[in-house]
């Protein structure tokens, strides 16, 4: 990429960042998004996906373990297997196809969560370990292929089975993305022996973004209007992937 592309890009991401962190998501499926729309090659979208993954989930895996609302129980079982599964995931390289299928499929159902209310704050119960162990499998090993770290996935299972509170699922996910994305990260690097270059000016870019986009989101902003906006940015990056095979 030239040094005017990857200035544009990085200003997406910051703008990207600024906006999912106001509404307190961590980015992962808009940095994908922003990434395919500006046509750049999976091999490249999977490891700059991981890594600001890392970035921003270190943040938020801080931040909602201080506030108290992480649960160690409901975690490992769903990272036990996640985690080695999230680097053979990382691993494989998927044919150019079905990578955007993959990740098409990925952004439009982000695009339903930011569309879908979250009300009910009940918990029924807790998930058996097997039962959570089996779903760390699969989230793991989608994390690891498609660069999103699981909790895009994770959260929204959570929340549907009556399995935890809004907020201990927030906190749960932002950890499960966090050591997914190492892994996945290690699983890539182990494969390819190679590293985007840019990657460290886009790191900087999200981590300016979803700063100030926690401050001001905290305080100003209409979480709904945001969420729809992001909503049509993820339908169009993901419509466009799983139309350009």
């Amino acid at each position: 990429m030239t040094s005017e592309q990857i200035l544009f890009l990085a200003g997406a991401i910051l703008v990207v960042a600024f906006l999912y962190s106001s509404v307190g998501h961590a980015g992962a499926s808009g940095y994908i998004a922003v990434m395919s729309l500006f046509g750049l090659a999976p091999a490249v979208i999977k490891p700059t996906a991981l890594v600001l993954n890392i970035l921003v989930a270190c943040i938020g895996a801080w931040q909602f373990w201080r506030a108290g609302h992480f649960s160690w129980r409901l975690f490992w079982p769903f990272a036990l297997l996640a985690i080695p599964m999230a680097f053979v995931g990382g691993y494989l390289n998927l044919p150019t196809h079905l990578f955007k299928i993959f990740v098409g499929i990925v952004l439009l159902f982000s695009a339903a969560r930011f569309l879908y209310q979250a009300t009910d704050d009940s918990v029924a119960h807790e998930p058996s370990r097997p039962v959570a162990i089996s779903w760390g499998i699969g989230l793991g090993l989608l994390a690891g292929l498609t660069g999103t770290g699981g909790g895009i996935f994770l959260t929204p299972l959570l929340l549907l089975m009556h399995w935890s509170r809004i907020k201990t699922a927030a906190a749960v996910s932002a950890l499960f993305i966090l050591v997914n994305s190492i892994s996945g990260l290690a699983g890539n690097l182990s494969s390819t022996k190679q590293f985007p270059a840019f990657v460290i000016a886009l790191a900087i870019a999200a981590l300016v973004g979803g700063t100030a986009g926690s401050y001001f989101g905290s305080k100003h902003f209409n979480h709904t209007v945001i969420k729809r906006l992001l909503a049509v940015v993820l339908l169009i990056a993901g419509t466009k992937l799983m139309l350009t095979q």
